[in-house]
């Protein structure tokens, strides 16, 4: 079972997981960003001869080509069935890198160090690997999980602002799926004051909300599937800023994705609008708006129906009745989603 530890000694908790580990050579894959900042702040003896392997950073080195580097990096290098393979980086970098890992020599341990707050709370855990492929966002990849997650908050210093929003849309979510009460606390919580050890608490709740969905579903055959609320749109915009020339960051688009999917609660399950509102006014406070026009949207419904969690072609989606009360697997239409993306433009004020 895959070992997650809170804390933010890292250099200590990569020392006691290699230690009579038995690996025959060790790798760290790093981004260009996280070589040159995060790196230094984790090198420790452990970690002495390991062969670093560097990607350039951004969703859009997210390809076949970076990863087939990382394989011809292991195999140079000495890499065996006996090597370990330590992802230092946000999700492109723990997506990637796991995939790399999990498919050389038909696989190889690999840890996961999430650096940015995104990657601690969504990518890093809960064994999805992947890369973007043919203008889709993970269209190739495995469920394959780490060895261990070292998640910390230690690497929060390093990050610009809109990094830390990026990572808070997913907690969001989580504490949508979790209870209103967690809900409403994360929208009380104050981004431009936080705390390291107070970050990490929130963290560790909204980890632990996205583990016991893995846990009943590693596979994503049915319960896993609410953690993609406010995925199938916010995958869609992802997908349609990435064509048009203007890449957007994950964790805004699943904000504006959780605004429209949560119009469509509201809409279809009956989800309370007085929350819908306070989202709304949150998103729209702390993310801006991703500006669409009508004019957009068979575009973006052409990707909806292309989505991986569609079986047959249909938009699929994860709805909310409530706070903690969701259903996967809702069937939304074409005419749905156009009257979700109406009402999302005029609460975003588009």
């Amino acid at each position: 079972m895959q070992e997650v530890l809170f804390l933010n000694d890292v250099k200590g908790a990569v020392s006691r997981l290699l230690e009579g580990a038995g690996y025959n050579r060790t790798f760290v894959l790093c981004d260009d960003n996280t070589a040159r900042e995060v790196l230094p702040l984790v090198q420790c003896e452990a970690l002495d001869g390991a062969h670093v392997i560097t990607i350039a950073a951004g969703d859009a080195h997210k390809t076949l080509d970076s990863l087939a580097h990382v394989w011809s990096e292991l195999g140079a290098h000495g890499a065996t069935r006996r090597s370990l393979l330590i992802n230092l980086g946000g999700g492109v970098v723990t997506d990637l890198g796991g995939m790399a890992a999990s498919t050389f020599k038909r696989g190889i341990d690999f840890i996961n160090i999430p650096t940015t707050l995104l990657s601690a709370v969504d990518a890093a855990v809960g064994g999805k690997t992947g890369i973007n492929f043919n203008g889709l966002k993970n269209e190739i990849g495995v469920f394959s999980e780490a060895k261990a997650v070292i998640i910390s908050t230690c690497f929060l210093a390093t990050l610009p602002q809109g990094e830390i929003k990026s990572g808070f849309a997913e907690m969001l979510k989580h504490g949508m799926l979790e209870s209103e009460d967690e809900f409403m606390r994360l929208l009380d919580y104050d981004l431009t004051a936080a705390d390291h050890d107070q970050m990490l608490a929130l963290v560790r709740t909204s980890v632990q909300v996205k583990q016991r969905i893995v846990e009943q579903d590693p596979h994503e055959k049915g319960l896993r599937r609410a953690l993609n609320l406010g995925h199938t749109v916010g995958h869609a915009f992802e997908s349609f800023a990435l064509h048009r020339g203007e890449p957007i960051a994950h964790g805004y688009a699943v904000a504006w994705g959780l605004v429209a999917e949560t119009v469509l609660s509201h809409l279809k399950r009956g989800f309370p609008s007085e929350h819908l509102h306070r989202l709304a006014r949150h998103v729209r406070d702390n993310y801006g708006a991703f500006h669409i026009t009508c004019d957009d949207y068979q575009a973006l419904l052409n990707y909806m129906h292309h989505d991986k969690k569609s079986v047959s072609g249909e938009i699929n989606c994860s709805l909310l009745r409530s706070c903690g009360a969701v259903e996967t697997g809702i069937t939304v239409t074409d005419d749905d989603m156009r009257a979700a993306l109406d009402i999302y433009r005029d609460l975003m004020g588009i």
